[in-house]
């Protein structure tokens, strides 16, 4: 079984590690997470591989044989972190306090990926076969546009995948997708001394914020038993160009929370039906729709699958809830699922303490992590 020093050891070792993903403020990126976890499996004398995803970006795959080649379970973790702007702790200087480690992806993902890490070890030092053979794949760039779990997703084959992220040790089942688009409202130009030559797009754009304010109440009479209602929030609005002029364009970005039971095409196709409303009922109403800049699935993975049942099981075995969950945000999760995986998400810690100022795990939680995927692992054929 995975003990508590060596496994806080190496959390506190990849903390000083700073993998901010590129995308946020020039970030080192994954290579330097990537080169420990390989030399950590290499140490242990399990099988590692690297496979290229981006220049200087590899996903760290390790593999343990199990009795049944014919078989296979995924554990899968992101090795990258959102930015360290704003925080008010050391971002990179692990801190141990109150039974909780402190330190920017101290809880996404590091302890995640550290509880698999551990109990790959300490199955391959007891000299025991799993039922089925196990990859773990610690992956890049979760945190931008999810490329490291698209390209482990090519010609992957397994029976199932545990995807790593804060869920306070429950196995989830559902999560919620993101849709984000912009939508334009093209307006004239005029003096502002002669607003009506012109066609104020600031104005039609209230029109659409007071409909999509109207629409997000309606949404909630759709709600999914573990995840709740689908959200719509508009994040970010700009519009004119000096306070002198009548502004011709006014531009939202929206992003919207996608319910298992709903489509892309039906939740883009619903909002242009809005937008056509208002065309009709307002002279001068112009508005267009861009293509979507994210779109990520929603998961929902059957309770009957084997591998929930199983999790199941083995978490109510240790004394904690087997209930299967749902959160609301999204990660790697939903690629594997639609890549016909059954896919549960599980981890220790809570999201809430992702992103933030003060970004902690707490430390029991991650050597109960560490013992779900002992236990799991040597449970699941």
């Amino acid at each position: 079984m995975p003990t508590i020093a060596p496994l806080l050891n190496t959390l506190a070792d990849l903390v000083r590690i700073n993998s901010v993903n590129p995308y946020y403020e020039n970030g080192p990126g994954e290579g330097a997470v990537g080169a420990y976890v390989r030399q950590y499996f290499e140490a242990h004398g399990i099988e590692v591989s690297e496979q290229n995803v981006l220049p200087g970006r590899n996903n760290i795959i390790a593999r343990l044989p199990g009795r049944n080649s014919r078989r296979r379970i995924v554990l899968e973790a992101h090795m990258d972190t959102v930015s360290v702007k704003g925080m008010t702790i050391p971002a990179f200087e692990p801190i141990i306090a109150d039974g909780k480690l402190y330190g920017r992806g101290a809880v996404d993902d590091k302890a995640g990926l550290v509880a698999m890490m551990a109990a790959l070890a300490a199955i391959k030092e007891s000299g025991q076969l799993p039922p089925c053979e196990v990859l773990l794949a610690a992956v890049v760039d979760e945190e931008h546009t999810f490329r490291g779990v698209a390209k482990l997703c090519e010609d992957l084959r397994a029976d199932a995948a545990i995807v790593a992220e804060p869920t306070e040790l429950r196995a989830v089942i559902a999560s919620k997708g993101t849709l984000r688009w912009r939508m334009v409202v093209r307006g004239r130009a005029a003096h502002s001394a002669k607003p009506h030559l012109g066609i104020n797009a600031i104005n039609h754009m209230a029109r659409i914020l007071l409909e999509l304010e109207k629409d997000h109440v309606a949404l909630a009479a759709r709600s999914h038993p573990l995840l709740g209602p689908a959200t719509c929030n508009v994040g970010v609005i700009s519009g004119g160009t000096q306070i002198n002029f009548v502004p011709d364009q006014c531009v939202i970005e929206i992003d919207r929370r996608i319910l298992p039971s709903e489509t892309v095409p039906g939740v883009l196709s619903h909002y242009q039906g809005i937008l056509d409303a208002l065309e009709q009922n307002h002279s001068g109403f112009r508005a267009v729709m861009e293509p979507p800049m994210l779109v990520d699935e929603p998961l929902e993975t059957p309770a009957s699958s084997s591998v929930v049942r199983v999790a199941g099981d083995v978490l109510s075995e240790m004394g904690l809830d087997g209930a299967p969950g749902g959160v609301p945000f999204c990660s790697d999760a939903s690629k594997l699922s639609r890549a016909g995986i059954p896919t549960i998400i599980f981890g220790p810690g809570s999201i809430d303490r992702a992103h933030g100022p003060v970004e902690y795990v707490e430390i029991d939680q991650v050597e109960q992590a560490a013992t779900f995927h002992h236990h799991m692992l040597m449970s699941f054929a």
